[in-house]
């Protein structure tokens, strides 16, 4: 594949990962929201619903999980357009990423393998491996000259120590 190609996969990866976390964090409210105004507590007064206590507690948790979310949806943007700061924002999206198995850290292997390999040195910057400079034009000449120069001594024989 070209770096073309892996640059549109790994955008598409985390598009992909932002839509399925933002899904499932609508799911897990929704089921958390469902329970709990079902349930009716007996032992507070004027039988209270739980769901006043846990609102707050799921607004902080929707927030965490847009915090953690929102990365990606820009890291995936960023790579679909080829913007010059696409690799910084495609490092932190896969930080963020990472911790959230199986599609995060899939998203974020694919991404890390793909900006420090080659393919992405050669799209968002960086060297990729360069060969090392030619030969000089003369190199027979010199080497000719280093052998001339250099002889053969063989070392010195030790002292005998056995007398």
């Amino acid at each position: 594949m070209t770096p073309l190609e892996h640059n549109k996969y790994v955008g598409l990866s985390h598009l992909g990962y932002g839509v399925i976390h933002f899904l499932m964090t609508g799911v897990s409210m929704l089921f958390v929201a469902v329970v709990f105004s079902r349930v009716q507590l007996r032992d507070a007064p004027n039988h209270d619903n739980p769901m006043t206590f846990f609102i707050p507690l799921m607004i902080i948790a929707v927030i965490v999980n847009l915090v953690l979310t929102v990365p990606s949806f820009v890291a995936g943007y960023a790579f679909l357009k080829r913007k010059s700061w696409a690799k910084v924002m495609g490092i932190v999206a896969a930080v963020m990423a990472a911790m959230h198995v199986p599609f995060g850290t899939a998203a974020a292997v694919y991404t890390f393998w793909f900006l420090f390999s080659d393919p992405g040195k050669v799209l968002y910057g960086g060297s990729g491996q360069s060969l090392p400079p030619p030969p000089p034009s003369d190199w027979a000449l010199i080497d000719r000259q280093k052998q001339s120069r250099a002889s053969y001594v063989p070392p010195a024989s030790p002292p005998d120590w056995r007398s």
